[in-house]
């Protein structure tokens, strides 16, 4: 990434959805130019005539240093990209745009069902050679309207990680930089999974305990998942992991806590996801990451049963006796 004063800077933001929209935000109140490309031709238009992202990101007034278009061709000769589309519809997105010369921070979650590929992997077979990505405890909503928020930003080249680290951190948006690329995807990835197991606990009415149990014992099947893959062991208790994992259990914005409520209180999988505009990525990581976990003999007995619960029709509360019943053991580390 080369170097440039932040005013002068342009950058292309791939994907208009609430977190695209909301980065693209950030980057232009600090003096950036920011194209957002957009799928849908009614986001173009709401931020081109009102300012606002009426369909994604209602209520938020956007900089006027946002050009919105619907040509992904517009964003070329930018100084870097920002990935905003979800993992599933990345390849079809960004298929002969991607440049060995410009840059990409990634924003999505999750893994690529039908390869089993993280993000960083997709872009390198698409020919990216620089490539960070930014996760964390972050809904779009809160960073939107400049609530307090840290995020971890991770890259291969700390020289990309710190510059990205230097270019999104704001007054209220604090960012820390990371080489552990593959810690970072994977957490950012499995969270999603154990927040709709969160929800499906809340849904049950299971109580505090079960829902901090659960958080607890997801955050270890994490990072056991996370080291099989090469990722580092501390990478799980910092903000992509720990911290990302917190928000997105509890908090009442995660798309995927809200559709294991659903599935919870008795909805199938097919009418829970009726009720979301956005992709809840949780869905499709958890198939990827159990067939995955098979393949390597890693234990994972939420994600096994998450899995069962949306894709085979098992109840919930058979899922949580078998998860109480299994067998009694010491309580480890993983690789600590």
């Amino acid at each position: 990434m080369g170097d440039g004063h932040l005013s002068v800077m342009r950058v292309g933001v791939v994907g208009a959805g609430s977190w695209g929209t909301a980065v693209a935000n950030l980057l232009a109140d600090k003096g950036l130019e920011v194209l957002l490309w957009c799928r849908e031709e009614e986001v173009e238009v709401s931020i081109k005539e009102k300012r606002e992202n009426e369909l994604f990101l209602p209520g938020v007034r956007l900089s006027n240093n946002i050009e919105p278009t619907l040509e992904i061709s517009d964003l070329r000769g930018v100084d870097f990209l920002v990935n905003a589309v979800p993992v599933q519809y990345i390849r079809s997105v960004w298929e002969d745009f991607v440049s060995p010369n410009v840059p990409v921070v990634n924003l999505s979650k999750g893994l690529e069902v039908r390869t089993k590929e993280r993000v960083s992997q997709i872009f390198e077979d698409m020919g990216c050679s620089e490539y960070a990505v930014l996760s964390g405890p972050s809904f779009a909503k809160e960073v939107a309207v400049k609530k307090p928020t840290a995020v971890v930003v991770a890259s291969e080249d700390p020289k990309i990680s710190v510059f990205v680290r230097d270019v999104f951190a704001a007054d209220y948006f604090r960012v820390y930089s990371h080489t552990d690329v593959v810690g970072v995807e994977i957490a950012s990835a499995l969270k999603n999974v154990m927040a709709i197991a969160a929800g499906i606990s809340d849904g049950l009415g299971l109580g505090h305990n079960a829902r901090a149990s659960l958080i607890n014992r997801g955050l270890f099947e994490m990072a056991r998942f996370g080291i099989a893959c090469g990722a580092k062991a501390e990478t799980f208790w910092g903000l992509a992991g720990m911290g990302d994992l917190v928000l997105t259990c509890t908090g009442d914005l995660s798309r995927n806590r809200r559709l294991g409520l659903a599935i919870g209180r008795g909805a199938t999988l097919k009418e829970a996801l009726s009720s979301f505009r956005g992709v809840v990525e949780g869905v499709e990581t958890v198939r990827a990451v159990v067939e995955m976990a098979r393949d390597m003999e890693v234990e994972m007995p939420i994600s096994e049963e998450v899995y069962r619960i949306l894709f085979e029709g098992k109840e919930p509360r058979e899922s949580v006796s078998d998860l109480l019943r299994r067998e009694l053991k010491w309580e480890t580390f993983p690789m600590l």
